[in-house]
């Protein structure tokens, strides 16, 4: 799939999958993506009601995505069945470490799924882009908690953005759209959160994942773009379309095809 076939979402809310009556105030949050949740959030003991919960009120007008169990677990065939409802916009895939763990996925799916691969692991990062090449892959999302358990190590600052960096080039050159970063565990302090979502999107990534609603309107606006971004993309489209494609210079800088390709980016982000 291209970058530029869909709007890119900049905000995937997770749902517990137990949690049915939380379901429709998460799809009324403001969230780009809703994803129902049956991994992490979920106990073991309430596995099977969680994907009872999800399948009864799954409806072709409340298109979601879901994340199943990650495959070898004792709940991941059960979980991928959901995948065959139309309804189920697409599936997150924790613990992504091959072309065939998508393959299989798409297999059990039996149709045209998008696929949302969670690369959580040294392998996961090590096999990225045949991941990203693997079929229906829409986009990669980083679960930075469970890569620096798998790794060992203890952020404080910088430590993933070489990772950030890889997947988003990685994306680029799988053709897919931008991947989306991994989840900020402070509910309550927005600084902080606006501090990893702008850092997020400074190296590459389109979005972040969110585990609750109060955390919505800052990453759509740390990765959207500002006004001032929108009015310099519009400025340096019209005088780039102007000049049927030449060099031009706009506020006083030179714009050529690459400074085009980047303004033109921000504008099919909001959809102008």
């Amino acid at each position: 799939m291209s970058q530029s076939d869909i709007r890119q979402h900049r905000s995937f809310l997770f749902v517990p999958g137990n949690r049915p009556e939380r379901f429709e105030k998460a799809m009324n949050s403001g969230a780009d993506a809703v994803i129902l949740d049956l991994e992490d959030a979920v106990a073991p003991q309430h596995k099977e009601l969680a994907r009872e919960a999800v399948a009864a009120w799954l409806a072709p007008d409340r298109p979601v995505l879901v994340r199943v169990n990650a495959r070898g677990t004792p709940e991941y065939e059960k979980d991928a069945q959901l995948a065959k409802l139309r309804s189920v916009a697409g599936i997150v895939l924790p613990k992504a470490e091959s072309a065939h763990d998508i393959i299989d996925l798409v297999g059990r799916a039996r149709r045209r799924v998008s696929v949302y691969p969670l690369i959580e692991t040294a392998k996961g990062i090590w096999n990225a882009l045949e991941i990203a090449e693997a079929p229906f892959v829409c986009q990669l999302m980083f679960g930075t908690l469970d890569f620096c358990a798998d790794v060992g190590m203890e952020p404080n600052g910088s430590e993933l953005d070489q990772f950030r960096g890889q997947l988003s080039v990685i994306s680029r050159v799988a053709g897919i759209r931008a991947p989306i970063d991994g989840v900020t565990q402070s509910i309550d302090d927005e600084e902080v959160l606006s501090a990893e979502s702008t850092k997020g999107k400074r190296w590459g990534f389109g979005g972040k994942l969110c585990i609750h609603p109060k955390q919505i309107p800052v990453v759509n606006r740390c990765f959207g773009p500002s006004e001032a971004e929108f009015a310099w993309a519009r400025r340096v489209r019209d005088a780039f379309e102007d000049a049927d494609g030449a060099a031009v210079a706009v506020d006083g800088k030179m714009v050529d095809r690459p400074v085009f390709l980047r303004a033109q980016s921000i504008l099919d982000s909001v959809g102008a």
